[in-house]
């Protein structure tokens, strides 16, 4: 449904604003105009930020102006390989004093690099999934994401992305955790120096390269002869450990394909050595959280990693409670 109860609306062929009232169904709604009831097709009205825009700049010029921008964007890019950034435009209303006030904010991914990715959003607002999306953005593009209303950034909004690269490479690594969080505060500021220079969106970084993936570290035979010894630089030991994951899916069909023949106690077995993967890797990257995936089903799974969370040293607590992507089927794991 294109509109809810309470959106500012314009009628298209008196100029009119009024408001929704009621969703009569999904070709008519129920509008107030100067205190007036009565109903309107869908094509009978639009936002009122679409005549703000027109009333701006006539339509010839707003045709001209974003073709010449298409034209220009390889120009405009300072280099290849700039990074990948989170783009934040918002989209201005008028109040009951006329003055021009941000009513949402249009969220954009921006590929500055000439790699393509496939990436997985995650919006949290407080803690909490808002919104799920999985796609591609291509080398030097952008890919519109979704709005938010501008009332929502007060409750500390989490961008959460994972990529992996379109083209694999056998040199990079299989997959990159990137989020960015940013107080509302923050956001009402960066708006309000967006209005005072006059430009049109603000940008955070998520990353600049895709990450190489880590080679294992080889045998100084020079310094230790045939011991079999491995010498690493403690102070870089993290930059020679595979990437992280803040959330680990344990069912069996995530882990292997060829999985049917398999008895339960194997399948367990393969179950708790993944968990025990992504949890030191979790500790060797200081991560401060971590969510496992197990399921609910007999709870076998879930009761065998509870015994051995609570003999590491290295949580602080965990708990499996209702999560609203997981249900009961998920493990929330603090570190100290």
């Amino acid at each position: 449904m294109k509109y809810e109860i309470g959106d500012k609306i314009i009628v298209l062929h008196s100029d009119e604003e009024g408001k929704v009232v009621e969703i009569i169904n999904e070709k008519m709604v129920m509008i107030e105009v100067r205190g007036v009831k009565f109903p309107a097709y869908m094509d009978q009205i639009d936002f009122p930020y679409f005549k703000m825009f027109s009333q701006k700049k006539v339509v010839e010029k707003k045709k001209i102006y974003v073709d010449d921008i298409r034209k220009e964007k390889p120009v405009a890019r300072k280099k290849v390989g700039d990074g990948v950034f989170l783009s934040f435009i918002p989209v201005f209303d008028k109040d009951i004093f006329e003055d021009d006030v941000v009513d949402k904010l249009k969220i954009y991914l921006i590929n500055q690099n000439e790699e393509g990715y496939h990436f997985t959003y995650n919006l949290l607002f407080s803690g909490e999934s808002n919104f799920q999306l999985k796609n591609n953005i291509d080398g030097l593009s952008e890919f519109y994401l979704h709005d938010i209303a501008f009332e929502d950034v007060s409750d500390n909004p989490r961008f959460e992305f994972e990529f992996s690269l379109v083209n694999e490479h056998k040199k990079k690594a299989p997959f990159f955790e990137a989020s960015l969080k940013v107080s509302g505060k923050k956001l009402f500021k960066r708006v309000e120096e967006l209005q005072e220079k006059n430009e049109a969106s603000f940008k955070y970084e998520l990353f600049t390269h895709y990450p190489d993936k880590v080679e294992e570290e080889r045998v100084d035979l020079s310094s230790l002869g045939n011991a079999g010894f491995r010498v690493y630089d403690a102070g870089k030991g993290r930059q020679h450990l595979p990437p992280a994951r803040s959330v680990v899916d344990l069912h069996i069909d995530k882990l292997t394909n060829d999985w049917k023949h398999l008895s339960n106690f194997e399948i367990l077995t393969i179950q708790l050595n993944e968990f025990e993967k992504y949890y030191d890797l979790a500790v060797a990257h200081k991560q401060p959280t971590l969510i496992i995936i197990h399921g609910v089903g007999e709870g076998k799974l879930r009761d065998e990693i509870h015994e051995s969370l609570r003999l590491k040293n290295e949580v602080k607590s965990f708990v499996n409670q209702f999560h609203p992507l997981y249900g009961y089927g998920a493990t929330e794991i603090y570190f100290k």
